[in-house]
């Protein structure tokens, strides 16, 4: 039987806070280090490999975490997770995101339907329907294709997605599967929508708004936004869009919209991706096969997932080290460095999909909890982020846990040979050399040249970013969350820290505001 209970509450969380504490600096040098490099790695799905030789971890506290996996559930609690049981206890749903990939486990049955045989029914609907977009028979009035679609979302409907073409955008033109351009707008904020707008054709644009209430504030007025400039164009804008919705939403029926591709409350925004919250824009861009691929490479990593061994399972493995870095060596923050300029927006997406998931203050039953729940997790491309933060993070009073992504080959081909390497040889060196500088540091008389090193990061490598390994990271990185609020007895799946601001905005629209609210509102003159 599962067991809900608070991690200080757990023996064996008690007997890991007592564990020694590793030296980094002294375990990462020498033949030591090259050996806890050769043998501190799992495999992941589609030849990724996660490293975490240079985590503060040793067999000691590796044999704690397991203890820590087996007293907390975490296997048992993503078989129950998978199998349907209603996780999400704060709005008393199921969390059937994986399912939309794979079949893990047991048939799942919601209000009558076999949600894989869903999920898997709403794709084909949207390859079917990319298909006859890129084939010509479905166009705008004039008989003309449409040669860009663009997103009108927010949050988990933005984040994920925009992710996800940017990192795919080069790969797909290098292998001529770029089928639309693709374009983003999120911000309520009129600049994002007219910028976007500004910059297309919307002649020959197809709009796809993703709500899944289809009640969403800001998505609602930007999709009025694109309206209007559709309507000064003299074009039909029921001709260009398509809604992305809840079979029980107003969208879901309208005739303002070419098509509607169903999602349902069982899959939260920011794990959404891999539904019809994805899959439209990226099967319109990129293709349905391309999306498939990607579908294909986040269901083989989710089999790893649901491995009961710890040191084969690299998502609950990075977990673990995670709140061991969190509540016993107390680290406040996590830097997501990849080192690919195609995963610029990937930090982003993990920043909502962690910082939503788990920062919160109450477990799943309502009651506070006294300690340390989610990271802050910001991050950036290398070498950018070496010219930007990594001075804080190598010598500032705070340790900073790292966790780089890595490819041995670049997408698009090109490259030049400068000084004896490749600009990707170059890329690669970087990423090496930080690795050893924040583990092992290096001394100086003069302080300020001082590396005092013990700084952990971890480094997920593959051969080249692809849809199938895009889809394996995402996967990792999702089911990562999801242990780690499993162990911290946190709800991961709602967010009702999003809420009140909410509220209180339409307060102030609706002029029914006092005390200093009315006061913040008169000065930016609403």
């Amino acid at each position: 039987m599962i067991k809900w209970n608070n991690m200080d509450t757990l023996a064996s969380f008690q007997e890991l806070s007592k564990t020694e504490k590793v030296n980094l600096t002294q375990v990462m040098s020498g033949e030591n280090g090259a050996e806890r490099v050769k043998t501190y790695s799992v495999p992941m799905a589609e030849g990724l490999v996660f490293n975490y030789a240079a985590k503060q971890v040793d067999d000691a506290v590796l044999k704690g975490l397991e203890k820590l996996a087996e007293e907390a559930q975490l296997a048992d609690k993503f078989k129950a997770l998978y199998n349907g049981e209603v996780i999400n206890t704060g709005e008393k749903r199921r969390v059937l995101h994986h399912l939309t990939r794979g079949q893990l486990g047991e048939t799942v049955e919601a209000d009558g339907v076999d949600k894989r045989a869903f999920y898997t029914g709403v794709q084909q609907k949207i390859a079917e329907f990319a298909g006859k977009v890129h084939g010509g028979e479905i166009t705008n009035a004039a008989g003309e294709k449409f040669t860009t679609v663009v997103q009108i979302g927010i949050g988990g409907s933005d984040l994920g997605p925009r992710a996800i073409y940017i990192a795919l955008e080069n790969w797909a033109r290098k292998h001529h599967t770029l089928k639309m351009e693709a374009r983003f707008i999120s911000n309520v904020d009129p600049d994002d929508a007219a910028a976007v707008l500004n910059s297309i054709d919307v002649a020959h644009s197809l709009f796809v708004l993703v709500s899944k209430s289809g009640t969403t504030l800001e998505t609602l007025t930007n999709e009025s936004f694109v309206k209007d400039a559709l309507k000064n164009a003299g074009l039909d804008s029921s001709k260009h869009m398509v809604a992305v919705t809840s079979e029980t939403s107003p969208l879901a029926k309208s005739d303002d919209y070419l098509a509607a591709f169903f999602m349902d409350d069982y899959i939260g925004g920011r794990y959404s991706s891999s539904s019809a919250v994805g899959g439209a824009v990226l099967s319109l861009a990129f293709g349905p096969e391309v999306f498939a691929q990607f579908l294909e490479g986040a269901a083989e990593e989710d089999k790893l997932s649901a491995c009961a061994d710890m040191r084969k399972n690299p998502a609950m493995l990075d977990a673990l080290i995670g709140v061991y870095e969190r509540n016993v060596l107390n680290y406040l923050c996590t830097a997501v460095l990849p080192y690919s300029q195609a995963l610029s927006r990937f930090p982003a997406h993990l920043q909502q999909l962690d910082m939503e998931s788990n920062g919160k203050c109450v477990n799943r039953f309502g009651e506070p909890v006294h300690y340390e729940t989610g990271p802050v997790i910001f991050g950036e491309p290398g070498t950018n982020g070496q010219h930007s933060f990594y001075q804080l993070l190598h010598q500032g009073t705070s340790i900073v846990p790292l966790q780089f992504i890595g490819f041995k080959n670049n997408q698009i081909g090109t490259d030049v040979v400068i000084q004896d390497s490749t600009s990707q040889q170059k890329l690669c060196a970087n990423v090496a050399a930080q690795i050893i500088a924040f583990a092992c540091g290096k001394s100086d008389e003069n302080r300020n040249k001082n590396f005092e090193g013990g700084r952990p990061s971890s480094i997920i490598i593959g051969d080249q970013l692809t849809p199938r390994t895009l889809g394996a990271l995402l996967s990792h990185f999702e089911n990562k969350v999801m242990f780690q609020g499993f162990v911290w007895n946190v709800n991961s799946f709602d967010q009702e820290g999003v809420q009140l601001g909410k509220v209180l905005a339409k307060r102030v629209l609706a002029h029914e505001t006092d005390g200093a609210l009315k006061e913040f509102s008169d000065l930016l003159n609403i």
